[in-house]
């Protein structure tokens, strides 16, 4: 039985990694397995927050869906980070607002 995608939509590193781990590992396959193992290494933020995140981030800062997944899945330190997610939109974005953005990831960033 072919299984057919309703609906495509980007989702966040740590959704993945929840998404897998609901799933549970003995049920998952070889690739699978990577891709958990990949998302636990490689998520910055809780999973509850990672969608929120995203949201405020189209909200507020005027962001496409897809650049906000980015940054949520890479969550830059700096500036001229922030400004590697946005060049594909050749979007030039004031200083003042990628501060008030970079401000605004600190408060979701995980702490380890």
């Amino acid at each position: 039985m072919s299984r057919k995608a309703l609906k495509e939509r980007p989702i966040t590193i740590p959704q993945v990694k929840e998404t897998l781990e609901a799933v549970g590992e003995e049920r998952l396959d070889q690739f699978q397995r990577r891709s958990l193992d990949y998302a636990a290494k490689f998520s910055k933020v809780d999973p509850s927050m990672a969608e929120t995140l995203v949201n405020k981030l189209v909200e507020q800062f005027e962001l496409e869906e897809e650049e906000a997944v980015q940054i949520t899945n890479c969550m830059p330190e700096s500036i001229q980070e922030i400004r590697v997610f946005l060049a594909s939109g050749r979007r030039i974005m004031e200083t003042s607002k990628l501060k008030r953005m970079l401000a605004f990831l600190d408060e979701y960033r995980k702490r380890e």
